[in-house]
């Protein structure tokens, strides 16, 4: 697998984990044991959260077991083609309410992304592909999972072991490199939004 600090630049000296982490498609089918996936929400656990709510939720199926289908059958077409080899599907919720008093929260889904970054760093670190996706049927998995209706479906996540690039479909292997991202310049400014 390439490692995204081999081929992006930072503008200021982050750590590599940061150039690291990048969402390959290409995952080789091999199992995922639970201790490894546990280690992935473990991390995710610690993230921060407003009034330490913790809204995130995980459901997982793995690839081989019974729930897998439920998973995979969400996902649209051109997910499934690559998203096949994955050892586990990871559907991400989050509680659109407190705990503590039933209100509404507003930053449930800022909590949960927060989460979210925490688990795909970890699944770097122990060389795991890690790649968050919005295509599949939101409505069916709130449904097909019996999601409650105070949980808002926020995206899902193949995991898996890598693979070469040469095991995609052609016009995947193509776009099968850390991508870049925008100068700081376009998406931060000191004072009012002037972008």
């Amino acid at each position: 697998m390439i490692r995204g600090s081999e081929t992006r630049k930072a503008d200021y000296p982050i750590d590599p984990l940061f150039l690291d982490r990048w969402s390959p498609r290409a995952m080789s089918g091999e199992e995922i044991p639970e201790q490894e996936l546990m280690l992935l929400f473990e991390a995710a656990r610690w993230a921060p959260s407003a009034y330490n709510n913790q809204p995130w939720r995980f459901l997982y199926g793995r690839w081989g077991s019974e729930q897998w289908p439920l998973f995979f059958d969400l996902l649209v077409p051109g997910n499934r083609v690559w998203a096949k080899n994955a050892a586990a599907l990871v559907l991400i919720v989050s509680k659109t309410t407190f705990d503590h008093n039933g209100k509404p929260s507003i930053t449930h889904s800022f909590d949960c992304g927060a989460a979210w970054g925490g688990l795909a760093l970890q699944g770097t670190l122990r060389g795991y592909v890690v790649h968050g996706m919005q295509g599949f049927d939101y409505e069916r998995a709130r449904v097909t999972l019996a999601i409650p209706d105070d949980f808002r479906v926020e995206a899902m996540v193949a995991v898996g072991r890598p693979a070469p690039r040469e095991t995609l479909p052609d016009e995947l292997q193509q776009r099968e490199a850390p991508s870049d991202r925008k100068k700081l310049a376009e998406t931060v400014c000191e004072g009012k939004f002037r972008f």
